[in-house]
C-alpha cells in the first residue's frame, strides 16, 4: 500500500460504468485484477493502475486519479508509442504536464467525481506543483499543458475534451 495520504477516491467508491464509458470513448477498456495482486503494467506498483495496449489496470483498491492519469497517457501519446505501449507510457516534461491537465478535465465526466475531487486528490496523494496545489496550477500556471493539448487536438479552446487521441 503507497504511504503517502490515502484520503482519496479510489475504483470500489465511484461508478463504474460512467469511467468505463468514458475509457471507452478513446478506445481503452478497464481490465481487473485480483485483490492483493500485482496490477499488470503497472509503472508504480501497488494500487497504482497499469497500462498495457489499450488496456488500464486496475484493482478496486486503485486511486480514481491514477485510473485517470494512465488513459490520459494513452490519449496524449502519438501512435508508435501506443502501439508498443506496456507498463512505461514515457513522454516528456510537457506531455507530462498536458496528462495532469487533461485527467482533471476528464475528472468531470465521471459521476459524482469531478475536478474539485481531482483537486484534493492529486493534492492528498503527492503530486507536486510550483504554486503549492493542483488547483492552483490548473489556475494559474498550465497555459502551456493547455496549448499542447490544444495543439495535439484533444481539446478545445474553452478546454473541452475532443475525444479522440493524438495522432
Amino acid at each position: 500500500m503507497n504511504s503517502l495520504p490515502a484520503d482519496v477516491s479510489r475504483f470500489h467508491d465511484c461508478d463504474h460504468d460512467s469511467v468505463a464509458q468514458l475509457l471507452n470513448r478513446y478506445g481503452l477498456v478497464l481490465e481487473f485484477s485480483e485483490p492483493d495482486q500485482a496490477i499488470r503494467g503497472s509503472f508504480w506498483g501497488d494500487e497504482e493502475a497499469g497500462l498495457v495496449s489499450n488496456a488500464v489496470v486496475v484493482r478496486n483498491d486503485t486511486p480514481l486519479h491514477s485510473i485517470l492519469h494512465e488513459a490520459c497517457h494513452y490519449i496524449c501519446m502519438d501512435g508508435n508509442r501506443r502501439d508498443s505501449l506496456d507498463t512505461n507510457a514515457g513522454g516528456d516534461y510537457d506531455e507530462e504536464n498536458a496528462v495532469c491537465y487533461l485527467q482533471i478535465l476528464l475528472a468531470d465526466e465521471i459521476n459524482a467525481f469531478g475536478r474539485e475531487k481531482m483537486f484534493h486528490d492529486m493534492d492528498a496523494w503527492g503530486y507536486t506543483f510550483r504554486l503549492g496545489s493542483a488547483r492552483a496550477w490548473f489556475e494559474r500556471d498550465a497555459l502551456d499543458a493547455k496549448e499542447w493539448l490544444i495543439s495535439a487536438g484533444l481539446i478545445t479552446n474553452d478546454q473541452s475534451p475532443t475525444f479522440r487521441l493524438r495522432d
